[in-house]
């Protein structure tokens, strides 16, 4: 307990690092926000006006201080464009990338771990080739071609799926999460089949077969768990990934989630949007890394006794 309290406490510094850092990145980029509002054809006495109702005459520790004060009460600000309060646009805007996240992370994992355990069967065989040359090109391929090649082959030319997606249609989501989860699977697989091959050389396991245990016992029973730390410590990271990173994705099937929210306030210049999103996948993140340690000591007691 102590350890994740800790651990807690360590990520107050880099929250406020991010924060920090996306305050200055948007003040140093030429463009003044209310006159991105107004638009063009209106005289400087306006936007004057409303950069100064808007507190963006203030210096930056003013309304970097202020902002923190108000975050730390859930208050994330107000969007420039729509005048809604951001907390409630991220909250509208979550389930959508949860949904795509999970999905994806469903199909990354068990493609990704049945895939490699195979090819560690079957090293060097044929299986162990196609599926390593597969998983080679899943962690090659940008997700932004995988979506295209998914749209243009399974939805235009094919049709057996939307081309965008649609409000209440799981099958519409089946294309995103392949592509956002391709990538992931072919990470966990690589992982899994190297991971396991070493597992499989270890003393406990020459142990464990000459006390006559058949081949898929030693494997699913003792090579298998062992071989898994750095498997789940990877899938973590990926959900935290998926939940936080899912921009292209989300902008080419037209998902409105946490990441087209992101990509639209910069296009807008929305700045409380855009240091809202920033703010809640930074936590996303930091939460992914603190359940993998939490995973990592579950299935290694060695390493709670450590900490």
């Amino acid at each position: 307990m102590k350890s994740v309290l800790k651990r807690i406490v360590g990520t107050i510094p880099v929250l406020i690092g991010v924060v920090l850092l996306i305050f200055i990145m948007l003040r140093i980029i030429p463009g003044n926000a209310a006159a991105v509002l107004l638009g063009e054809h209106v005289d400087q006495a306006t936007i004057d006006r409303l950069t100064q109702s808007m507190g963006l005459n203030d210096p930056v520790i003013v309304q970097f201080f202020k902002y923190i004060g108000n975050a730390l009460q859930g208050d994330l600000g107000e969007s420039y464009r729509y005048s809604r309060p951001v907390t409630e646009m991220i909250l509208e805007a979550f389930p959508y990338t949860v949904e795509l996240a999970l999905l994806a992370a469903l199909f990354a994992w068990v493609l990704g771990l049945a895939a490699g355990v195979v090819a560690a069967i079957r090293q060097n065989r044929l299986l162990d080739r196609l599926f390593m040359g597969a998983s080679l090109m899943g962690v090659s391929m940008p997700i932004f071609m995988t979506s295209l090649l998914l749209q243009y082959f399974l939805a235009f030319r094919l049709e057996w799926f939307p081309l965008t997606m649609e409000q209440g249609s799981l099958v519409s989501m089946v294309l995103p999460a392949i592509a956002l989860g391709w990538n992931s699977a072919g990470s966990v697989a690589r992982m899994t089949r190297s991971s396991l091959i070493e597992v499989m050389q270890a003393d406990y396991i020459d142990t464990a077969r000459a006390k006559g245990l058949g081949r898929r016992a030693v494997i699913l029973g003792h090579a298998l768990k062992n071989s898994m730390l750095p498997v789940i410590t990877m899938m973590a990271l990926q959900l935290s990934s998926m939940l936080s990173g899912a921009v292209i994705t989300e902008s080419i099937f037209a998902i409105p989630g946490i990441g087209r929210l992101a990509t639209t306030a910069i296009n807008n210049r929305d700045m409380p949007v855009l240091q809202g999103t920033v703010l809640f996948t930074t936590v996303l993140v930091i939460a992914g890394n603190l359940l993998a340690d939490l995973l990592y000591g579950v299935l290694d007691p060695r390493i709670r006794k450590e900490v």
